[in-house]
């Protein structure tokens, strides 16, 4: 049977014969037939519109879910005497795709405020190396006023990357020196280059 909607002057018209506006009253009403043919006559004006802002299909064929949705539930607050319902729908589109728009620049924005924050900040190369420098010279210095064996046993363990036993076995001592060694080297050490601890 085909369904009918009736029309402003009382008189019933099929489904598939009547104006939008009449479709959208039907809607109004909760009619999913009216809903459906006016989805089939308006969908490639509306998504077109919607493309044209949006650009990503993905995206359009959402954002047209989404308007769709909103006709469905907001049929109700259509109103004739301002304009045809195609116009009103289509104002729904525009508005959403802006809206998404708008969306996708504010994310943008916030991305890139967060990776210039996030940027590495430029550095003096020259400054840099110049401390590397003035370190480094301190810990030769600092080295100079060590004991021979202690400064032997930092030197092969922190600079050769030597295990304790690697140094006893090289230098031909007890592990338990070698720990001594350093122990007493690395206090002497940072007693030098007034490291807190």
């Amino acid at each position: 049977m085909l369904a009918v909607v009736a029309s402003e002057i009382g008189d019933a018209v099929p489904v598939g014969a009547a104006s939008h506006e009449q479709l959208l009253a039907r809607v109004a009403q909760g009619d999913r037939a009216a809903f459906a043919v006016l989805y089939d006559g308006t969908v490639n004006r509306v998504l077109g519109l919607i493309r044209r802002l949006l650009v990503d299909p993905a995206q359009s064929e959402e954002v047209a879910q989404e308007v769709y949705l909103e006709i469905w539930q907001s049929a109700t607050r259509y109103e004739p005497t301002r304009g045809s319902a195609i116009t009103w729908m289509l104002t729904l589109a525009h508005r959403r795709a802006v809206d998404r728009v708008r969306s996708a620049q504010a994310s943008r924005m916030r991305d890139t405020r967060i990776g210039i924050r996030d940027f590495g900040r430029e550095y003096d190369q020259v400054a840099e190396a110049a401390e590397i420098r003035i370190e480094s010279d301190r810990v030769k210095v600092a080295l100079a006023k060590l004991t021979q064996l202690q400064r032997q046993a930092v030197t092969l363990a922190y600079f050769k990357g030597l295990s304790h036993s690697e140094v006893a076995a090289l230098l031909h001592v007890p592990i338990g020196t070698v720990k001594t060694r350093l122990r007493d080297g690395m206090i002497r050490l940072r007693d030098e280059l007034g490291v807190a601890t």
